[in-house]
C-alpha cells in the first residue's frame, strides 16, 4: 500500500477502504508518513467529503491508535457527555452530578479551554487543591466508590487525533465536518462509555455558527456511534449568546453549584436538566418524561450538589468554595459596566463575550498560556432585557486595570441595541438519536 495511490484515489473523489485509512492512521502517529502527505489527504478529505462508513473508519481507527479505556473494572452504567464548546457553558459541572446522584457511573475525562471556550479542568482548578491528574486505578476506584470523577485527558488516548488536529489548524482544515466528526468520537470511543450525550452547539460563539452545520456534524457524530456499538444521543443547542450569566472559571463553579442548589439561571438549569436525561434514558431505558423527573429529582433533592461535594473532597479540592465564594482567589480589580443607551440588547455576541473574558485572564491563546481562575465577568442584563442608559450591563474582574480597560471595550463590541425586543431564538433546535 502506497500513500500516493490513496491521495490520488481521494482526490478523484473515491472511497476509501477500512484498510487504506487505517494504513494512513497508523503510518502517521508513527511518524511514517510526512505531514506534506497527510496534509494533501486532509484537504482531499475537506473538499472531497467521506462517506459514513469512511468517517466511522477513520473515527475507530484514531481511537485505536492508542490506549483505550477499559470500563469493565467500574460496576455499574457508564455513561459521558461531551460539548462542542462555548462561552459560559459549565453544564459538566451539573451534569455529570446529577446523573451520578440518579445512579449512572460518570468516569469522565475533560480537557482545558483554548482560545474563548472555556475547558472544564480549568474550572475545576480554580477550587484551590482540586487535582485533575488522578492515575487510573484512584480514577476507577473513585469512580466505583461515589459515582463520578473528573480527570484530565491523557496523552495516551487517541494520540492519532492530538497529531491531526495540529495538522488540520496549520493546513486549513479545520471546519471538514467529518474531520471534526472523528476528533471528537475517537476520544469519546477511546474513553470507553457505552452511553454518549452530546451537546452540539450553534450560533455566533459556536464551532458550528450555522444550525445546518451543527445538525450535519451532530447526524454524523450519532451515526459513528452506531456504526462502533455505542449509544449515542446529539442535542443541538444554542449558543449564539453566552449560556448562563458567569463567565470565567471560579464564577462558573459558582453559578453550576448556584443551580445544583435550585437557584441559578433558568436557560442553564432547563440545558443541564435535558442533557441528563437523555444520559438517564439511555442507560436505564427509560422514557424522556421518566429520566426528566428523575433528574429534576435529584437537582432539587440537593443530592447532585452532594456528589459535587464527594468529588471535590475526594479530589482534594477545598469544599469550602462550593458553600461560600469568598473562599475562591479573588480579582484584585473590579469594574461596573454602564450601558451606553437604552433600549433592549438585540444580541449578545458570544465569541466576543469568551474574548472579552480571555482578555480579563481567564482564557489562553496558546496551550502555555496561564490563565488567573479569579477573572472573568457577571452579565446583569442578557439578550432581550429592556435597558436604560447608565444602568449596569455586567461587573467586570481581572488583576489590572488595562486587562479591565481592554475587557470592557470588547465586551461593549459584543452587544447590539435596537428599540424593539428581539425574536427569542430556541434553546433546543433539535435532538438526534
Amino acid at each position: 500500500m502506497r500513500m500516493a495511490d490513496i491521495l490520488d484515489r481521494k482526490r478523484n473523489g473515491e472511497t476509501l477502504t477500512r484498510q487504506e485509512i487505517e494504513y494512513f492512521v497508523n503510518g502517521y502517529t508513527k511518524a511514517q508518513i510526512p505531514d506534506y502527505q497527510a496534509s494533501a489527504l486532509l484537504m482531499a478529505i475537506c473538499i472531497r467529503g467521506m462517506t459514513d462508513a469512511e468517517t466511522a473508519d477513520l473515527t475507530d481507527c484514531m481511537a485505536r491508535s492508542g490506549a483505550q479505556m477499559d470500563l469493565s473494572a467500574i460496576d455499574g452504567i457508564t455513561a459521558d457527555k461531551h460539548s462542542t464548546g462555548g462561552v459560559g457553558d459549565k453544564t459538566t459541572l451539573v451534569v455529570v452530578p446529577v446523573c451520578a446522584a440518579a445512579g449512572l457511573k460518570m468516569a469522565k475525562m475533560s480537557g482545558r479551554g483554548l482560545g474563548h471556550t472555556g475547558g472544564t479542568i480549568d474550572k475545576l482548578e480554580s477550587i484551590p487543591g482540586f487535582r485533575t491528574d488522578l492515575s487510573m486505578e484512584a480514577f476507577f476506584e473513585q469512580v466505583n466508590r461515589i459515582g463520578l470523577a473528573i480527570t484530565g485527558q491523557t496523552a495516551e488516548l487517541a494520540p492519532a487525533d492530538q497529531k491531526l488536529y495540529a495538522l488540520r489548524d496549520a493546513s486549513g482544515t479545520v471546519s471538514s465536518i467529518p474531520l471534526i466528526a472523528s476528533s471528537i468520537m475517537s476520544k469519546k470511543l477511546a474513553a470507553g462509555a457505552q452511553n454518549i450525550a452530546l451537546d452540539v452547539k450553534c450560533g455566533s460563539g459556536a464551532l458550528m455558527p450555522l444550525e445546518s452545520d451543527a445538525r450535519h456534524l451532530a447526524k454524523q457524530m450519532v451515526e459513528i456511534g452506531k456504526r462502533c456499538g455505542r449509544n449515542v444521543t446529539a442535542v443541538i443547542t444554542d449558543m449564539d449568546a453566552p449560556l448562563g450569566t458567569h463567565i470565567g472559571n471560579a464564577l462558573e463553579v459558582t453559578e453550576a453549584c448556584a443551580v445544583l442548589k435550585g437557584r441559578g439561571d433558568r436557560d442553564l438549569r432547563t440545558l443541564c436538566l435535558i442533557l441528563s436525561a437523555h444520559l438517564i434514558a439511555m442507560s436505564l431505558q427509560k422514557s424522556q418524561e421518566e429520566a426528566f423527573a428523575i433528574a429534576e429529582q435529584a437537582l432539587m433533592s440537593g443530592a447532585a450538589f452532594q456528589k459535587l461535594w464527594e468529588m471535590v473532597v475526594c479530589q482534594g479540592g477545598d469544599a469550602a468554595v462550593l458553600e461560600q465564594e469568598s473562599c475562591f482567589l479573588q480579582a484584585k480589580c473590579t469594574k461596573t459596566v454602564f450601558s451606553p443607551q437604552s433600549g433592549y440588547i438585540a444580541h449578545t455576541h458570544a465569541k466576543r463575550v469568551g474574548e472579552c473574558a480571555s482578555l480579563l485572564g481567564a482564557g489562553r491563546e496558546t496551550k502555555a498560556d496561564r490563565i488567573d481562575p479569579a477573572a472573568g465577568l457577571i452579565l446583569t442584563k442578557k439578550t432581550g432585557a429592556h435597558i436604560e442608559r447608565g444602568e449596569p450591563l455586567a461587573t467586570l474582574f481581572a488583576a489590572d486595570e488595562d486587562r479591565l480597560q481592554a475587557g470592557e471595550a470588547r465586551f461593549l463590541a459584543s452587544l447590539t441595541f435596537s428599540p424593539q425586543p428581539p425574536e427569542k431564538r430556541p434553546l433546543i433546535f433539535d435532538t438526534i438519536s
